[in-house]
């Protein structure tokens, strides 16, 4: 895990010195420079206005999108780009979505790859109209082969393997992975990763993730069928705290332990109501996809050579988050 940081942490800071064009002596102050152009909403470069669209599989009211979005408008800002975004959650409306980006002759296309073979063709013609794209957060085994330039995210697997080895260190014996969106692909891997080295017991529990009212009858239902379930692990931030409600209402003393991070789930690691995060820093993921589509525009650079880069997995518990609360609260982890 730290060799993924690690280089994660090496990957930006290219992303960086770059963007400033190059690191010297007065790296410091270019960057300097350029915090203080996107903190008064204006560009640090002089180069075209181009049009990026970013088009997502989120549903309404998921807060981890909204982080996103931060991060990518905040780069676009600095970059001078005119930034455009949509979602649904629906695969074929999403794919339409990108047509409809295709069709406004857009200079790039940032896009998630949750349910891969209904955006295959999409992304045929984002290629065949010369439009470059950037694959985020869902779909790094299929980037490369739809033609992305790059993908930018964790690897999914990786993360619940992660989980799995942080359950153990725990002592549980019993874990419940809760998928709250059946078919996405990423979702099917962190489970399957915390099943492959989690050296408990793990089931997979569907619940249906539009309802909130029915994700916390599904977890309670679970959870009073079977009290030696000692963890809950949610694969959304918005997800844990439904679960902490439902482990409640089922008296059941089990650890609830969840995907991604937000303010409410920074604060449930503050108070001991949630054991875990997994933070794959969605700021990181929107602000490097807009600024590395400006690096190949202005100056053709691609970075990963083939491979994802990566901005997770990096497991969180209650000593980080009192530090990590201030960023919660801004809306940028």
């Amino acid at each position: 895990m730290a060799r993924s940081g690690t280089w994660t942490g090496i990957a930006l800071s290219g992303v960086l010195c770059l963007s400033l064009a190059g690191c010297s002596s007065t790296g410091g102050k270019r960057a300097e420079d350029a915090r203080e152009a996107a903190a008064q909403g204006r560009a640090a470069v002089n180069t075209p206005r181009w049009t990026f669209a970013m088009i997502t599989h989120s549903g309404d009211g998921d807060t981890f999108w909204d982080i996103v979005q931060s991060g990518a408008k905040q780069a676009a800002v600095k970059d001078n780009i005119n930034f455009l975004y949509s979602h649904d959650d629906e695969a074929q409306q999403q794919a339409q979505l990108v047509d409809a980006a295709i069709d406004k002759r857009v200079d790039g296309i940032i896009v998630t790859l949750a349910k891969p073979d209904a955006m295959k063709a999409a992304l045929a013609r984002a290629r065949k109209a010369g439009i470059p794209v950037i694959t985020v957060n869902s779909g790094s085994a299929e980037s490369k082969a739809f033609g992305a330039l790059t993908h930018i995210g964790q690897d999914e697997t990786i993360a619940g393997e992660a989980v799995g080895e942080e359950l153990n260190r725990r002592g549980k014996k019993k874990a419940v992975c809760v998928l709250h969106e059946q078919g996405n692909v990423g979702h099917e891997q962190r489970c399957d990763g915390v099943a492959k080295t989690f050296t408990g017991t793990v089931s997979d529990l569907y619940v249906t993730g539009t309802s909130m009212p029915d994700v916390q009858s599904a977890i309670e239902a679970k959870l009073q069928a079977d009290p030696s379930i000692d963890a809950v692990v949610t694969l959304g931030a918005p997800f844990a705290d439904t679960a902490v409600k439902a482990r409640q209402g089922a008296g059941s003393k089990a650890e609830i332990d969840t995907f991604d991070l937000n303010a409410k789930v920074a604060a449930g690691l503050a108070d001991d109501s949630l054991g875990f995060a997994v933070d794959q820093q969605p700021y990181l993921q929107g602000y490097q996809a807009v600024d590395l589509l400006w690096l190949y525009k202005y100056n053709g650079d691609v970075l990963g050579g083939g491979r994802p880069v990566l901005t997770g997995p990096q497991i969180i518990t209650e000593d980080q988050a009192d530090e990590l609360a201030e960023y919660t609260e801004r809306g940028t982890r």
